[in-house]
């Protein structure tokens, strides 16, 4: 499985247009090899450089399995976690000083999560132990011009 983006390539820096700096816009997101067993799609977007420990930007679960795209500034279908910002949907890179790392992940299970709207990301985590049977990241960079 492969998850890519037509606005950045892997390691790449992601433009400004997608974070705080500018309109905050969901990049578009491509995944490829979803195995055909799978029955639902997690997309978590997450920063492992924040400097609390890992940051939680975006949190989408239940998405049906045949999702091979997610448009620019659109969401997919599914059930809509709880960022870090304490809100629901898709926030941006907005990292303090520095280069931070942005992971967009992409797993795919062998079952639906028993979750409601607005979990967190500790109950997704726990949720899905042990039904993962792919995954993919793709890693981008942003660094805040003062």
């Amino acid at each position: 499985m492969k998850i890519t983006s037509s606005a950045f390539h892997e390691g790449g820096n992601i433009p400004s247009k997608f974070t705080c700096d500018a309109s905050d816009t969901s990049p578009p997101l491509q995944i490829t090899g979803i195995p055909s067993e799978a029955k639902s799609l997690v997309l978590i977007a997450d920063d492992p450089d924040a400097p609390g420990g890992l940051f939680t930007h975006w949190l989408v679960w239940n998405i049906p399995p045949q999702t091979d795209s997610i448009a620019e500034g659109s969401a997919p279908k599914g059930v809509h976690g709880t960022n870090d910002f304490g809100k629901s949907g898709y926030r941006g890179p907005c990292p303090p000083p520095g280069t931070h790392r942005y992971s967009f992940k992409i797993f795919a299970l062998d079952r639906e999560l028993d979750l409601p709207s607005g979990a967190k990301r500790s109950q997704v985590d726990a949720a899905m132990k042990g039904h993962v049977i792919a995954q993919a990241a793709l890693v981008g960079r942003y660094a805040r011009k003062k």
